[in-house]
């Protein structure tokens, strides 16, 4: 759950969005309270959190009284993880409608979040009062109750959880976190195991019984669980330093050696990864590769303890004294009574030749020990933790029976990074509309969109030429620069925001004045705008008017091709998250995309009949045929696109994962290869797994 985004869409309903604004008189817009508050929930329910902010921020101005735009907005904050925001308008909706139970939910979560788990109790036992049996109040308490400690109160919540919903994996994931904390891993792994025979795809709980495991010694059992945890979370660097943790453990060195390299190409500054392989490295006796990764560390962390002993220990190796005697002597100097230290400075004057040195540091090294021994509490002995543990919140799996000063005088013990086996919450009711986001996927490059703002790819190899789009910018028919670019779905600025409902306002000015006859090419520009706000039928509106003025209007078409792409992709994701599979609302919903998808390719077969070399639109055509997975339609579409233009990367790129959705692997391994050498930076993390 740890990289889960935070998602909760209740009463949110799929509907046919209008326009933002009501005409008036010249000069004013007057705000549809509940018109704007549905354009905001629909925006929420995309993830733009920003913009479904600045909606509610307009519903509330109009109607202050109503709670609804305040719990909204404090939804949107909470996936922000603006907790205190969101805390501040959930109590402002409570002021409004104290039977509002699910703002109860939700500030308790966001106190819950903030540390504040008294509080979120108490929020959460007034939600239960209204609904003594919600899965998510029982749920959220629970967790909260283990993290105050009050174990009994927790299984008991747990208990009353797990009765009412005995299907609900993550209750009995949360409670197998519960009883490790106890000390009970008969029970956590009884629970572990309930949990995933009914969801194979729990990271938490194939981390927590893998760090039980690996307590336990049991490595095979704990590398199991890793390595299901990898495939899950393919991109999480942590879990490939954990992983070779275990394989080391193991005796399985050229496996941990594998996962630390991979780890460092998906972060090369991973302390704990830098660490480790030179550990490796130095067992080894590979003395230069080490000597360069503890350096490495001690460039991101100059106080890193352990990178520098370790690196005093290679050079002394290598006999670089003079280079070992300096590392020596700098922990020497943070920590006067660490004796190793000064064992090893002696070791390094006498590769010198200085014999005397060597004896005096050898000597004030036994006589720590010896005022130790004699006065442990007089004359403590340094023992400092591993400095990358306290920089970069990582740990050591203490195995059952062994020492906290066991592990600290380990000097050459591997670190872990802190799994997140904790039970990080994900708020979210709608656990079903999260279930396709728990399978590892491979998501092809985006649509190319009419925009306001150009991409910001600097691998970009050629820009994204588009014959009537170049002629509008040229003849300047409007005041703002038109781009052809990827649709990237990340949230726009908030001034950016703020610029387009400007320019809402401005156009809607204008073609008020153009009274029956306005120009297409403003029309154009308003839907694009609306488009940029999430506003999909207003923007489609706008543009069936600009085609029916002119309906060779290729811009217009691309825009409404994706416009009609984005609406669909909102309609899947609202029904997902609000619908139940089967409901008349899912079916309704499903059959809305279904509609806006086949208009959508309609609108690119119209704007290539104007203009048969925009591969853009044959690109956009691809994906909706990839994404409703007739791949042999998208191979045809992205073909077309490359016989125009052999140098368009993202065209090879998705042709080369539809090939692979068909199971044609050479094919796929021939396109991505291309695609990768003309600058699509994903292709080559896909190949080297494909290898």
């Amino acid at each position: 759950m740890s990289s889960n985004k935070q998602r909760f869409f209740s009463r949110i309903l799929l509907i046919a969005l209008a326009a933002l604004f009501v005409a008036t008189p010249r000069g004013h817009a007057q705000v549809d309270a509940n018109q704007v508050m549905r354009i905001g929930a629909n925006v929420l329910s995309m993830e733009d959190y920003m913009l479904a902010i600045q909606y509610f921020n307009q519903a509330i101005k109009a109607k202050p009284y109503l709670a609804e735009p305040y719990y909204l907005r404090a939804l949107a904050k909470v996936n922000l993880e603006d907790y205190k925001g969101a805390e501040a308008d959930c109590s402002l909706a409570l002021e409004r409608n104290k039977f509002k139970a699910e703002a109860y939910k939700l500030r308790g979560f966001a106190r819950q979040s903030m540390g504040l788990d008294s509080l979120a109790i108490a929020d959460y036992d007034a939600g239960l009062a209204y609904y003594p049996l919600d899965k998510y109040f029982l749920f959220y308490k629970a967790i909260a109750q283990t993290d105050t400690k009050d174990f009994e109160a927790a299984d008991h919540t747990f208990s009353n959880l797990l009765r009412a919903y005995p299907g609900f994996e993550e209750g009995y994931e949360a409670r197998g976190r519960l009883n490790a904390l106890r000390g009970d891993t008969v029970a956590a792994l009884a629970d572990i195991g309930r949990a995933l025979e009914i969801s194979r795809n729990l990271l938490n709980a194939r981390l927590l019984r893998a760090e039980i495991e690996a307590k336990r010694l049991r490595w095979d059992n704990a590398l199991s669980d890793m390595d299901e945890a990898v495939k899950l979370r393919p991109q999480e660097t942590s879990l490939y330093v954990n992983r070779a943790y275990l394989r080391y453990n193991n005796d399985d060195y050229f496996g941990a050696m594998s996962d630390y390299n991979y780890a460092l190409q998906l972060d090369p500054a991973n302390q704990a990864a830098l660490f480790n392989r030179g550990l490796l490295r130095f067992e080894v006796k590979d003395l230069s590769h080490a000597a360069e990764d503890f350096s490495e560390v001690l460039k991101y962390d100059p106080s890193n303890f352990h990178a520098r002993f370790n690196r005093g220990l290679v050079n002394l190796d290598r006999k670089r004294f003079r280079d070992a005697s300096a590392d020596f002597q700098a922990i020497a100097d943070r920590y006067p009574k660490f004796y190793p230290a000064f064992y090893a400075l002696a070791e390094a004057a006498q590769g010198r030749g200085d014999n005397r040195a060597a004896m005096q540091y050898a000597y004030h090294a036994e006589d720590l020990i010896r005022k130790y021994v004699k006065n442990p509490e007089r004359n403590p002995l340094d023992r400092p933790a591993i400095a990358a543990a306290q920089a970069n919140d990582q740990g050591t799996i203490q195995a059952e029976g062994e020492s906290e000063i066991d592990v600290m005088d380990r000097f050459n013990r591997l670190v872990t990074v802190s799994a997140s086996s904790e039970s990080r919450l994900s708020y979210g009711d709608k656990i079903k509309g999260q279930v396709q986001n728990r399978d590892v996927r491979v998501e092809p490059e985006p649509i190319y969109i009419v925009s306001y703002f150009d991409s910001e790819d600097a691998l970009r190899a050629q820009s994204n030429y588009f014959r009537e789009l170049d002629d509008i910018n040229r003849q300047r028919w409007l005041s703002r620069q038109l781009y052809l670019v990827p649709a990237t779905g990340a949230a726009m600025s908030e001034e950016n925001v703020s610029a387009m409902f400007r320019l809402v306002d401005e156009l809607s000015e204008k073609i008020g004045k153009e009274e029956d006859t306005p120009r297409p090419v403003d029309l154009l520009a308003r839907a694009l705008a609306y488009a940029a706000l999430k506003n999909f039928d207003a923007a489609i509106g706008d543009l069936d008017k600009a085609i029916a003025m002119n309906p060779g209007f290729t811009v217009a078409l691309m825009a409404r091709g994706a416009a009609r792409v984005a609406a669909s992709a909102a309609s899947a994701a609202s029904a997902a998250r609000n619908s139940e599979p089967g409901s008349d609302e899912a079916i309704l919903s499903a059959r809305r995309s279904q509609n806006e998808a086949a208009l959508a390719i309609a609108d690119f077969d119209s704007a290539l009949s104007s203009n048969p070399m925009l591969i853009y639109a044959w690109f956009d055509k691809g994906n909706i045929f990839y994404q409703t997975e007739d791949f042999t339609s998208a191979i045809q579409c992205y073909s077309e696109a490359i016989a125009t233009n052999p140098d368009f990367g993202q065209a090879y790129f998705n042709r080369g994962l539809s090939y692979l959705r068909i199971g044609d692997k050479q094919r796929a391994f021939s396109d991505l290869s291309k695609a990768g050498e003309l600058g699509v930076l994903p292709s080559y993390n896909l190949l080297k797994r494909m290898k």
